[in-house]
């Protein structure tokens, strides 16, 4: 008769191993910032806060905190996880060290700032350049899509304030742009707020949009392939005057309030005029159909060449009506100055904006769930540092990964491939890391290591 044990084996544990790197998948991160040149770019952009005889680099100490953000740190302190392997990270500043930096770059203000965003702004070009049919400007036009987060702080922190959904931290702006369907999106802006900052202020709008803009290769920052797309917050005569001003020349399509104007239009719009809506896929909507009113109500107040779209649909169940909606039909309204192009296209274009809320989501998953720090300077370093972590996490899948696993997020790509482990082996002046076969998807760290090292190296 055999003994029962349970349902797992039992195993013993003790201290004191060598030669095993946990975490060994994040090589592939690593990897990325060498071969787009992230290292020397943030290295030569922070120069001016490394002191005599530093033994720390600032470059390599910010991006030592972005690389444990990416791999699911929160706070300062998680750069313990690369200090731990130096053969694969190098050395790692302590944790004093690290605060230091953070109080120095936040006590300079725009000037850190500037510098950081900089960096970052020339390695995208070359990031985009590298990947070539992949990047998401690959067919000359590029999306960014703003939105606001509701940052929650659970102690008393320097503009936490009452929010308008009654919970108690920070309002930010951030802007994505968008892979489309092909992967998932890289951050542009993020701009620190108070808690109580409105959702549509225009000012706030166009700043954001002004640092998006920055971080584009030259040739995408102003004229019409380059398209800004908000939810109703930015449907504001201030901001659309701004992306509209001669020598901007910007697209846009933004969500717009169903005003009375609005509705009244709606309700003189002939039957003939409402054309299908279309699924996700490009099929005609069951349930759902737009129509334009540009002609109807007074929009001599706004740009020129402003177009109003609105589709009604069939709520979904559960959904509950509003006052403005038309015979238990949903309305919703957007304003593009997109010329030509199919009504639906155009609406299909507008509600893929939705895929900014799984661009935040991620971000919540990378830092952005809680700032760490007190003081309003030193977050705003934070969302930097919450930004890089989520540039590399776009640009690794973006150069290394193809079709199904290019579209992982960010928890998957940490449970599936930067948790693997590896044994590390030097052997002929040469170390090593070795994967084990019985990883599930160790091919997948491999073949992306093998893209990685086939691109060229910064010249």
């Amino acid at each position: 008769m055999s003994k029962r044990i349970g349902l797992y084996p039992r195993v013993r544990v003790e201290g004191g191993g060598s030669g095993a790197v946990s975490q060994g998948g994040a090589v592939l991160l690593a990897e990325t910032v060498r071969k787009l040149g992230l290292d020397t770019a943030i290295s030569t952009a922070l120069a001016p806060w490394r002191k005599p005889r530093a033994v720390h680099d600032p470059g390599k100490v910010l991006l030592d905190v972005a690389l444990a953000t990416a791999l699911g740190g929160d706070c300062l302190a998680d750069v313990a996880m690369l200090r731990a392997e130096r053969d694969v990270f190098g050395p790692v500043a302590s944790d004093p060290t690290v605060s230091r930096l953070i109080d120095a770059l936040a006590a300079a203000g725009p000037k850190a700032l500037t510098a950081i965003r900089s960096a970052r702004a020339e390695v995208r070009s070359r990031a985009w350049e590298l990947a070539g049919a992949n990047g998401p400007a690959a067919d000359g036009s590029v999306i960014v899509d703003i939105d606001g987060v509701l940052v929650p702080a659970h102690s008393e922190k320097q503009d936490a304030t009452v929010t308008w959904k009654k919970t108690f931290g920070h309002h930010p702006l951030v802007a994505f742009v968008d892979h489309v369907r092909a992967g998932s999106g890289e951050p542009v802006a993020a701009l620190l707020r108070p808690g109580n900052a409105g959702s549509n202020t225009a000012s706030d709008h166009i700043t954001t949009t002004g640092i998006a803009l920055a971080q584009l290769p030259k040739h995408l920052r102003r004229g019409r392939q380059t398209l800004i797309r908000t939810d109703s917050a930015g449907g504001t005569h201030a901001f659309l005057d701004w992306l509209s001003k001669p020598g901007r020349w910007l697209s846009y399509s933004v969500g717009m309030i169903i005003t009375d104007a609005v509705h009244q239009a709606v309700l003189k719009i002939p039957k003939k005029a409402w054309t299908p809506a279309y699924d996700p896929g490009g099929t005609e909507r069951s349930g759902a159909w737009v129509a334009e009113i540009t002609d109807m109500p007074d929009l001599t107040t706004w740009p020129k060449g402003m177009r109003l779209i609105v589709r009604k649909e069939r709520p979904h169940p559960g959904a509950q009506l509003r006052f403005t909606d038309l015979d238990g039909l949903r309305l919703t309204c957007f304003a593009t100055n997109t010329k030509g192009g199919q009504l639906a296209d155009l609406e299909l274009r507008h509600r893929r904006r939705a895929r900014c809320e799984d661009r935040i989501r991620n971000a919540r998953d990378t830092g952005l769930r809680n700032l760490p720090l007190h003081d309003t300077a030193q977050n705003q370093i934070w969302l930097e540092i919450v930004s890089l972590a989520l540039d590399l996490l776009a640009w690794m899948p973006m150069l290394a990964l193809t079709t199904e696993t290019r579209r992982w997020e960010p928890k998957k790509l940490r449970l599936r491939l930067f948790s693997a482990a590896a044994q590390l082996v030097t052997t002929g002046r040469r170390r090593w890391l070795r994967f084990t076969t019985r990883w599930p998807w160790t091919n997948e760290v491999i073949q992306a290591i093998d893209r990685l090292n086939a691109l060229p190296s910064p010249g």
